[in-house]
């Protein structure tokens, strides 16, 4: 029986604020090379100490050394187009310029032509993954959009979301699916459509909903329902992303406690197959506006702590237009994927950093001594072993992209 999600975040080992010696330090890291993982105890004992550079320098060695015995010198990316299907959302995350309001000038929901308009210029740019990104529930706050579902036929933005995933999919890319909340019923009928799913965890942190956290107005953002969301795609054996965000006021140990929920939830259902760690990027107009962010060596430390707590075999992402002075110490630091990049859309998100080209990517992986190689949104291991993980006509259509190891093949285009 899968455990409730609060006792995922309840029984851990309470963080203790104690000097860590050197030889200490050397131990857990032996230690998690040896059994794949750091020890909580252990995770949340380097995790109070990361500022200081003697620990960071090491922690940042061990992840690479545990990255190569998992990934050897392979760093890889998804080619996408970004499809904002909608930017409304009835969230409001204090620090989020992606969500508009519904008398905003930049609102906007997408049509089924301007979807078709997307996907065909990802194939004429060689793109094998349409990403599906919108708000959470937009219907339960905005009353002109509920009409707007009524006029078209639809009940609830997740059948409009169906329908435009089934056009990009028989258009010939292969959806992943990032709308916020679903529920299990849900994810079955976008399952025929979409190769992968996913939801950032963001934090385990209960705090953050908290009057004056960044998530008092975000409902979605609450903890326990984004867990059950993990734990529902895992029992529905579909192939999912998750992630933390770094610098949104959660404290060190709040980190560490998010990465263990995330790799709980993994041994469990064995169903994530990217871990994103990402910073937070402050933005004008918003209550975090003044925020400072974490540094780009505090980011390619955490990137290392989580690649020691999340294990070898586990794919750890840094989107590298968020670091993009970085890009070599990432690699250094344990990350094997950079995400989606897009030749055609911005990142809708993070619409103020731009994507690196493909070509400065491939440069910079292999000067931090990576090799760049592009995948399809779903990872190579189900493509090669796709039974009980994508829909037969998913497992088809990925097929026509893949190549004998499960990447994508360099003359791919779209499917016919």
């Amino acid at each position: 029986m899968t455990a409730p999600p609060s006792r995922v975040v309840a029984e851990r080992p309470a963080p203790r604020a104690l000097s860590l010696s050197v030889s200490e330090l050397e131990r857990w890291l032996h230690e998690a090379q040896e059994a794949g993982g750091l020890e909580p105890e252990a995770a949340f004992r380097i995790a109070e100490h990361l500022p200081e550079e003697r620990v960071a320098g090491r922690v940042r060695e061990a992840a690479l050394e545990m990255k190569r015995a998992g990934w050897g010198d392979l760093v890889t990316f998804s080619r996408n187009v970004f499809i904002p299907l909608t930017n409304l959302c009835r969230n409001r995350c204090a620090y989020c310029t992606f969500a508009k309001p519904e008398d905003s000038a930049e609102a906007h929901t997408l049509g089924l032509d301007e979807v078709d308009e997307l996907v065909r210029g990802g194939l004429a740019t060689g793109c094998s993954e349409a990403l599906f990104c919108l708000g959470d529930k937009p219907e339960k706050a905005w009353r002109g959009y509920r009409r707007w579902l009524a006029e078209e036929g639809y009940r609830a933005t997740s059948e409009y979301l169906e329908v435009a995933c089934r056009r990009a999919f028989e258009g010939g890319l292969l959806p992943h699916t990032n709308a916020g909340i679903l529920r299990a019923e849900e994810m079955e009928r976008l399952r025929p459509w979409n190769a992968s799913m996913g939801l950032m965890l963001e934090t385990a942190s209960r705090r953050l909903r908290e009057k004056g956290g960044p998530h008092y107005y975000a409902p979605d953002k609450e903890p326990a329902v984004r867990i059950r969301m993990h734990e529902e795609a895992g029992e529905l054996r579909i192939p999912f992303t998750s992630g933390i965000l770094l610098g949104i006021g959660e404290t060190p140990a709040e980190r560490v406690e998010s990465l263990l929920v995330i790799r709980d939830l993994h041994a469990r259902h064995g169903h994530i197959q990217e871990v994103i760690v990402q910073p937070f990027h402050p933005k004008p107009s918003t209550p975090m506006r003044y925020r400072a962010p974490l540094s780009d060596a505090e980011v390619a430390s955490w990137v290392a702590l989580a690649r020691l707590v999340l294990g070898p075999r586990m794919s750890v992402q840094a989107p590298p237009n968020l670091g993009p002075s970085v890009l070599e110490e990432l690699v250094a630091s344990g990350v094997n994927d950079w995400g989606g990049v897009s030749p055609v859309t911005v990142d809708y998100i993070n619409p103020e950093a731009p994507w690196p080209t493909l070509r400065a990517l491939r440069e910079r992986t292999e000067a931090a001594g990576g090799r760049l190689r592009e995948r399809l949104p779903v990872y190579p291991d189900r493509v090669r072993n796709p039974e009980g993980w994508l829909d037969p006509q998913v497992a088809d259509a990925v097929r026509r992209f893949a190549d004998e190891e499960g990447f994508k093949r360099p003359d791919a285009g779209g499917m016919p």
